[in-house]
């Protein structure tokens, strides 16, 4: 059974957030000398080509492996959570689909790096004096701006008892 107004077309943005992403990790690959860094914006934003065996700030990198296979499953698991969450919602539902379809997006392509390289590559670094964030890449800011959008979002609808009142 096929819901035609559902909000699974979202999933095209998902689609362009993997391609993009998977599209400069392979820049970054072909280009950046590893653990180097590249000055972009002295001062505050380099290029740096970094891998990442763990999940949000390496948590679990020196683990011995298994977690790749936990991460990926968890992430599989889910993208078809919110995917199924898409095909209930209403395809005018801009503020739910949105920040799904981009958490989809940002999972899968780190899936594909960790199914391809066993690492996820990351390669943005910013910094401030000698203070540096973790590097990231397009997949995590697509998965930090979805699940921001989930809580924005969430916190300023009303629910459906305060509008019956």
């Amino acid at each position: 059974m096929h819901n035609r107004n559902s909000a699974l077309p979202w999933l095209a943005l998902s689609a362009l957030v993997i391609l993009l992403d998977q599209l400069s990790k392979a820049w970054v690959l072909a280009t950046l000398p590893e653990f180097q860094p590249v000055p972009v914006v002295d001062g505050f934003w380099n290029w740096f080509r970094t891998y990442n065996t763990g999940a949000a700030f390496s948590f679990l990198s020196d683990a011995g492996g298994w977690q790749k296979y936990l991460f990926v499953v968890l992430a599989v698991a889910v993208c078809a959570g919110l995917t199924r969450a898409l095909w209930r919602m209403p395809r005018s539902d801009w503020r739910t689909a949105l920040p799904f379809a981009l958490v989809i997006g940002g999972a899968l392509g780190n899936v594909i790096d960790r199914l391809v390289h066993g690492h996820v590559v990351d390669f943005i670094q910013w910094y401030w004096r000698g203070h540096y964030w973790p590097a990231f890449n397009i997949a995590d800011s697509a998965i930090v701006g979805g699940a921001i959008g989930i809580a924005l979002f969430g916190l300023l609808q009303r629910s459906p008892a305060k509008n019956a009142g």
